[in-house]
């Protein structure tokens, strides 16, 4: 379960190779929210049989003992397929490029609509959205986060933000990338939390007593684009840094900008004085590991997955865990960058109504507000369960409630959407660990802006 908590940072990491090198093609399939007519009714697709394609992790373990009160609410009979992580998104993408229509609901990252979209592998849930006869009265799709409902929505037009287009997928989990601390050492120490991204920086230094085995903080290093999205881009973005502009009908990479470079060679030396001493294999697990040995004092990565940490018996400092946003920006920004788990339906689906039924009551205030009452389900997309069940579960967890208000108005995903995500954010954590090993900072983002530019206007 310690696994899937950050399933967003490793599940994904092996994918690019095969769905960015165009496995399959196109497929031009009918909508089907028109053929819906009628009253809306529960019951309308019974009798079907629905397969769907999911990996384990927290949100999956959370509704499997609920899928029974679905069949008898709805008369569907589910067939729930279980991936492991390592395999979960080959398989997918050898099944959507396929085109068979085996599976008509997955379980789907938001930066993987970037790549199944465009083919024509998903279906656009506006139009189920929209439909009366389709969609019950009560679902109040506007309940999810605003930042949620707009990272899985896109039209796929260079340079358009998120948030214009179809409707790809409904949030059903997600994570804010914040700061977990050993707060019982904080406290002992007197220790202020930091407000500035250099104070932060100094204080992981501070922190850091190799002789002890203790340093100052922990992220994620590896060579593969999850050591992006987590803690660097969502401080990248507060210290008001980009990844990409758009000019003259094209993207241009701005890791090389005066900001991303300081901001850059700030990071990096951060990991060599404050960070762990392998910090270029570091994966969550590593990461959230040694803050629950006591071994890291902060780490940089998504809530959800340093919050089993301080379960009782999760780990030596279970209990003695806190949050806080990290540090804003120079403006006071708190951008937080944030991974959603979605589930999206597959445009060649012979079961189109069954799986929007099935959707709908997944991504829905009851079915979700039974599911958060298992104690391992973080954090729920609607507003209306995370003020109501969720704040139950997390009261006694320090600092949690205050980070989450502090950045949910401002926590979307943080990247310009591009078709070559996976690629070039994989060429910016290799190019961090170039400059890691001693590379000249500015020197190596300017080749990386210059390949980056290359490849996501091809």
């Amino acid at each position: 379960m310690l696994r899937a908590m950050g399933l967003a940072g490793v599940a994904a990491a092996s994918v690019p190779i095969l769905s960015s090198c165009g496995v399959g093609g196109a497929v031009n399939a009918v909508n089907g929210a028109g053929e819906v007519t009628g009253p809306f009714d529960w019951k309308a697709a019974q009798g079907t049989t629905l397969n769907i394609l999911q990996t384990p992790h927290p949100y999956q373990q959370s509704f499997q003992p609920l899928l029974v009160e679905f069949e008898q609410l709805t008369g569907i009979t589910v067939n729930a397929d279980l991936v492991p992580e390592a395999d979960y998104f080959t398989k997918l993408n050898t099944e959507l490029a396929g085109g068979t229509g085996k599976h008509d609901v997955f379980m789907l990252g938001a930066y993987f609509i970037w790549q199944y979209g465009p083919p024509g592998w998903l279906e656009d849930l506006g139009p189920w959205l929209k439909n009366s006869s389709a969609t019950s009265d009560e679902y109040d799709f506007e309940d999810i986060y605003e930042g949620l409902r707009t990272s899985t929505s896109w039209d796929f037009e260079q340079g358009s933000p998120l948030g214009t287009g179809g409707q790809w997928a409904l949030p059903w989990g997600f994570e804010n990338n914040v700061v977990a601390y050993n707060k019982a050492y904080f406290d002992s120490n007197g220790i202020t939390l930091p407000d500035t991204f250099d104070n932060f920086i100094q204080l992981a230094i501070d922190l850091t007593d190799r002789s002890q085995n203790r340093y100052g903080i922990a992220t994620r290093g590896s060579k593969s684009w999850a050591t992006i999205h987590p803690g660097f881009m969502t401080q990248y973005t507060r210290e008001g840094a980009q990844d990409y502009v758009f000019e003259n009908g094209e993207l241009q990479a701005r890791m090389n900008s005066a900001k991303a470079v300081d901001f850059t060679e700030k990071w990096i030396e951060m990991q060599k004085l404050a960070g762990p001493t392998s910090w270029t294999s570091y994966d969550y697990p590593n990461a959230t590991g040694d803050l629950g040995d006591g071994t890291a004092m902060m780490v940089y990565d998504a809530d959800s997955a340093t919050y089993p940490k301080n379960k009782p018996g999760a780990s030596a400092q279970a209990g003695n865990i806190g949050w806080y946003p990290g540090p804003a920006g120079p403006d006071g920004s708190y951008a937080t960058n944030l991974w959603t788990w979605s589930l999206a339906m597959n445009s060649m689906s012979k079961n189109k109504h069954a799986a929007w039924l099935f959707m709908q009551w997944a991504t829905g205030k009851e079915a979700m507000s039974k599911a958060v009452q298992g104690g391992i389900y973080a954090d729920p997309v609607r507003k209306s369960v995370f003020d109501g069940v969720f704040k139950d579960q997390v009261a006694d967890q320090a600092g949690y409630l205050e980070t989450f208000e502090t950045v949910i108005d401002q926590s979307k995903i943080q990247f310009t959407p591009q078709k070559k995500f996976f690629d070039t954010t994989q060429n910016w954590a290799s190019a961090l660990q170039d400059i890691y090993g001693g590379d000249d900072a500015q020197s190596r983002l300017d080749g990386l802006a210059k390949t980056n530019t290359s490849k996501v206007n091809l």
